[in-house]
């Protein structure tokens, strides 16, 4: 009697499938996010998207977790992801925190000297071959400049303590770090099992970090061209930083320190050029 031919590997075939279903759930997440918010702004809505005084806040805030919070469950439920491949162990104890805070002070750096030499490179080639004059280049800096007002509520930052506060916490650690980076740390561990030859490597996954900068960069697209460069380049060094440690912690805390700064000095910049 003839052995019959073994089973065709399912189980493979259906862990690939959900890794699939993982991936096209968390990847796409700031493109819709950047996608609706250019909608909203180009129908003429100019109302911060965090709007509402310290409770319309919460509630933005709440929602948007909470339907992230869904979309990151059902994709786990699909992948079965481990802590490893989410890079969620935490492993420097307390030395994150401070750690976290020079990563911050470090990537505002670094990140306005790339855009800043971007700029100047791409200006000096226009004024060059001549395709335009620094008085043009000047206001389309100013025109594409990062649009702060699009997200927070100025005014409300200016007046309301707890909106403040609220932004500088809530906000920068919560609704903006420990989010988006666990969207990169998911997104990458879809990339790396869907295709291990070429994300797999330590190459590879700096690769896949710099793919995930530009759909972090373009997610950005209500906040103008230079949010875009900006957070773009931003998100490349928290891909970094979270390669380097195979932790999310560093990356969330360093951008929760980052945005937290950004956040901060808002109201005073902003009373200072209507001085102006």
């Amino acid at each position: 009697m003839e052995t019959p031919p073994p089973l065709p590997e399912l189980p493979a075939v259906i862990s690939r499938r959900r890794w699939w279903v993982h991936l096209l759930l968390i990847a796409p997440y700031p493109l819709v996010l950047g996608i609706l918010g250019a909608l909203r702004k180009d129908a003429g809505h100019h109302q911060a998207a965090l709007s509402g005084g310290w409770r319309g806040l919460l509630m933005i805030c709440g929602s948007e977790l909470v339907f992230f919070g869904i979309i990151a469950g059902i994709a786990w439920l699909c992948s079965r992801a481990t802590k490893d491949e989410l890079l969620l162990r935490w492993r420097l104890g307390w030395k994150a925190i401070p750690l976290g805070f020079a990563y911050s002070i470090a990537i505002r750096i670094a990140a306005g000297l790339v855009v800043s030499i971007g700029m100047a490179v791409v200006f000096s080639y226009m004024i060059a071959t001549k395709q335009a004059t620094s008085d043009s280049l000047e206001k389309l800096a100013m025109k594409n400049q990062p649009d702060i007002e699009t997200l927070v509520d100025v005014k409300a930052m200016h007046d309301d303590p707890a909106y403040y506060w609220l932004t500088i916490t809530v906000v920068s650690f919560i609704f903006a770090g420990l989010r988006e980076e666990f969207w990169r740390s998911a997104s990458l561990a879809g990339m790396r099992n869907l295709w291990p030859e070429r994300f797999g490597s330590r190459r590879g996954e700096v690769i896949a970090m710099l793919i995930l900068a530009v759909a972090f960069g373009l997610g950005h697209a209500p906040q103008g061209l230079l949010g875009v460069c900006l957070t773009g380049v931003l998100g490349a060094l928290l891909g970094g930083i979270m390669l380097y440690h195979r932790s999310i912690w560093p990356a969330v805390l360093a951008h929760g320190f980052f945005d937290a700064g950004t956040f901060a000095i808002i109201p005073y910049v902003f009373k200072a050029a209507q001085h102006h």
